[in-house]
């Protein structure tokens, strides 16, 4: 494997060397803004749109989405539904009310619509937290092939990625991240079309792949079954990912900082709209490959036969055994896994380390008189430390199997309360911070009781769809060497596996007994449509209750058009916005000034003369 290994070196130095070659020719970020945002440098579309398309589906559509269809079937193939569907979502309704807001953290449009530095802090911390679980399983997710195939050990690819990954963040910030986004993700292309020949040309064909599929039950769109309890069907893939994308896409500081680092926002419209085809390719190439790694061993699975131990192992075994004769191949593949953790890891840290300091560390009054040039040090030394904590998470992860499936579900159970409450600022100008306050902390008590509810009861494993062995024999596999979970038998010339977790994993869930049996049974995919659910309707009930005061008047345009529009058919009296209070020139500086103070821009971009001001003041 030397051949792999000099592959394997070769790629990862070239990936990271090549995004930061620009960066050396220019000189440092000179301010905060180029940092965080890339500004004074023009970054094309079409790399924004790929650094989209690989921030959107990661690590899991090289490992996890071909075992899916493997093992499960197309029934999580069907979640491109709703990920297609928040794309103008967002267009029309996120962005038309916080792309002009000149701000750094999208958390700060809820300090603006609520004036409550509890809402914001509680929205930041909810993303802090969910990204630091959801990056360390990120990291872990590739350190299981590479210890498998090239023996790396986990603590160094662990080390290593985050190592790596803090060097760009202190060097490159986004700009950097977002061309390392680039090479990866075409990269990752290739080696997706070259497992997909390679799938076809053992099986005979394109065709064979698709009948082979479809005959053995790989093939199962349009399940419209409404059990709550079955992990994924057609009705929870379409509102369960919908929800759980418009709180990444829409909510999450990664993204809007490649919004708002654009031109203008019909470029960041034209971006998302046209990044729709970019998704269904890629998304679908992977789901292929799975297609086309089952035609190859549909008559001798390495999971029964004992060649792997997990299913998402089955994809750098097929590497391994097909392109055995293309030396340096699955190097490149490996580093395909390493360097796409790299770089959701670079642009998550980027994104941490800008939230923590917008949200929490610049609301304390030392760090106020920061100049920009120290600013821009602390948020890199906030990287560096979220880095050490990544590396601690991710080895947890790897101690302890359960926190996995832990991590993802409180990735599932926090989207929803956090899209809920930037729906109660944007689309409902009744709410004020009491109801939003309420709305999260409720929704997120209860969505994560249900979480760890499902993890502490006594669950039945996942059952698989039926697998084969009958065509294995001491050949098949012969020039990877025996098995370790296998025993050679002579009458049969087999190598039959006694691992008996495979014939428990096949196995089908009992009926729950009980109410609280049932509500832990509900598919996770549910959790992020719950939540969002609960933190609206608390958030307008607790609203209508307490009322609003003078204090909670905020200016018209942090409200979408339309909600403000429609908003005013409703019966009782109008609502009073911050331009309806401004009777003078002095009350319109003090206002902007108050404005400024919150979003930390210098007064001096303003005069008087700019603040549009009402001819009268309009009845109350």
């Amino acid at each position: 494997m030397v051949w792999d290994y000099v592959a394997f070196v070769v790629f990862l130095v070239l990936s990271t060397a090549l995004p930061l070659w620009n960066k050396c020719g220019d000189g440092k970020d000179k301010t905060k803004a180029a940092y965080v945002f890339a500004t004074g440098s023009r970054v094309s579309t079409f790399a924004m749109m790929l650094s989209i398309a690989r921030g959107t589906l990661g690590v899991r559509s090289v490992l996890g989405y071909p075992s899916e269809l493997y093992y499960r079937g197309t029934a999580m193939w069907e979640t491109l539904y709703g990920m297609v569907c928040a794309y103008p979502i967002v267009c029309f309704v996120f962005l038309p009310v916080y792309y002009s807001l000149g701000i750094t953290s999208v958390y700060q449009y809820l300090d603006l619509r609520f004036k409550s530095r509890l809402v914001r802090c509680l929205a930041s911390a909810t993303y802090v937290v969910r990204s630091l679980l959801n990056v360390a399983v990120t990291v872990f997710t590739p350190c299981v092939a590479l210890k498998t195939v090239i023996g790396l050990p986990y603590w160094a690819s662990i080390v290593g990625i985050t190592s790596i990954s803090v060097f760009f963040t202190l060097l490159g910030g986004l700009k950097a991240a977002i061309h390392a986004d680039v090479i990866q993700g075409l990269v990752m292309i290739a080696c997706t079309l070259a497992i997909i020949v390679q799938g076809c040309v053992s099986a005979g064909g394109i065709e064979n792949v698709i009948n082979t599929a479809s005959e053995n039950g790989r093939l199962q769109f349009f399940n419209f079954d409404m059990d709550p309890a079955v992990r994924v069907s057609t009705v929870s893939a379409l509102f369960g990912q919908l929800f759980m994308s418009l709180s990444i896409f829409g909510c999450q500081q990664s993204f809007v900082q490649r919004y708002v680092s654009m031109e203008s926002q019909k470029a960041v419209v034209k971006t998302l709209i046209g990044n729709i085809p970019i998704i269904v390719v890629l998304f679908s190439l992977s789901w292929v490959a799975g297609m086309g790694i089952y035609a190859s061993y549909v008559n001798c699975d390495p999971l029964l036969f004992g060649y792997i131990s997990v299913i998402d192992e089955i994809v750098p075994f097929f590497v391994e055994d097909k392109f055995v004769h293309m030396p340096g191949l699955l190097g490149i593949f490996m580093a395909v896994l390493f360097n796409g953790a790299l770089s959701l890891t670079v642009s998550i840290i980027n994104s941490l380390s800008t939230v923590t300091w917008e949200d929490f560390f610049l609301q304390l009054p030392h760090f106020q008189t920061f100049n920009d040039r120290k600013q821009l040090i602390v948020i890199k030394c906030i990287g560096a430390f979220y880095g050490v904590l990544i590396v601690g998470i991710a080895f947890g992860v790897a101690l302890f199997s359960g926190v996995i499936e832990s991590s993802m579900l409180m990735t599932s159970a926090t989207s929803g309360p956090l899209l809920g409450v930037f729906l109660l600022a944007m689309l409902i100008p009744c709410c004020n911070w009491k109801g939003a306050a309420w709305g999260m902390i409720v929704s997120h008590i209860l969505t994560l009781w249900i979480t760890f509810g499902k993890l502490t009861m006594k669950r039945e494993p996942i059952s698989l769809l039926p697998l084969n062995d009958e065509g294995c024999t001491n050949a098949t596999f012969g020039h990877l060497g025996p098995p370790e979970t296998a025993f050679f038998v002579d009458s049969d010339d087999l190598y039959i596996t006694n691992n008996t977790d495979v014939e428990d994993v096949i196995s089908i869930s009992k009926e729950p007994e009980d109410f609280l049996t049932e509500l832990y049974s509900i598919t996770y995919m549910y959790y992020s449509l719950f939540g969002c659910f609960m933190t609206v309707f608390l958030g307008i009930v607790i609203s209508m209750i307490t009322g609003t005061s003078e204090e909670d008047a905020y200016d018209e345009k942090l409200i979408h058009p339309l909600a403000l529009k429609i908003s005013r058919y409703f019966p009782g009296p109008p609502r009073k916005y911050v331009a309806d209070k401004i009777t003078s020139p002095d009350k319109a500086v003090n206002h902007v000034n108050h404005i400024n103070h919150i979003n930390h821009i210098t007064p001096e971009r303003y005069t008087p003369k700019e603040i549009p001001l009402p001819d009268k003041k309009p009845p109350v």
